[in-house]
């Protein structure tokens, strides 16, 4: 039985290798799994020894999930509504965020990349870790806290509405 846990960023570390098994979306490394993906940390119990931990995506287009990651670019114009020519890129999205955003166009290469915007409310960072290696929670739309040392980072944060909200 899969327990969905935590969210977990690209070279955390999860587990020692003696505690559980590596699932897909982990790697190991020096008797520890590490998440080689931004998602969510399941751990599948195994009658036959320790159990193996995974990270899934958590990669929706509405309520439905994608069979596959993609690639896609916020551009800097893209990422507020108004005052564009304010914004400052390192403001509001930090490498492991995980954002939502929509699709303006497909870029038709052969990367599947895609154009996405986050200039709306409702869209920006849902879920963050602050430097401390904390889950940060929202204080504001511009900024996000982490609850162990109260250390405030910038962030455009989502307004996330109820429909993408799963319980």
């Amino acid at each position: 039985m899969a327990t969905p846990a935590r969210y977990c960023v690209p070279g955390e570390r999860l587990c020692s290798t003696e505690e559980a098994t590596a699932g897909s979306g982990t790697y190991t490394r020096h008797g520890f799994i590490f998440s080689s993906l931004a998602g969510c940390l399941e751990k599948t119990s195994e009658e036959s020894g320790l159990p193996i931990v995974s990270v899934v995506h958590i990669l929706y287009i509405g309520s439905t999930p994608l069979k596959s990651t993609f690639r896609g670019t916020i551009r800097k114009e893209d990422i507020r509504a108004t005052e564009k020519d304010k914004v400052e890129v390192y403001k509001s999205f930090r490498p492991g965020d995980i954002v939502l955003a929509k699709v303006q166009i497909s870029l038709g290469d052969s990367q599947s990349n895609y154009l996405l915007s986050t200039a709306e409310n409702e869209l920006g960072v849902v879920a963050a870790r602050s430097e401390a290696g904390m889950q940060m929670v929202p204080v504001s739309w511009c900024e996000m806290q982490c609850p162990r040392t109260h250390t405030k980072e910038f962030r455009k944060v989502a307004r996330v509405q109820p429909e993408f909200l799963q319980t």
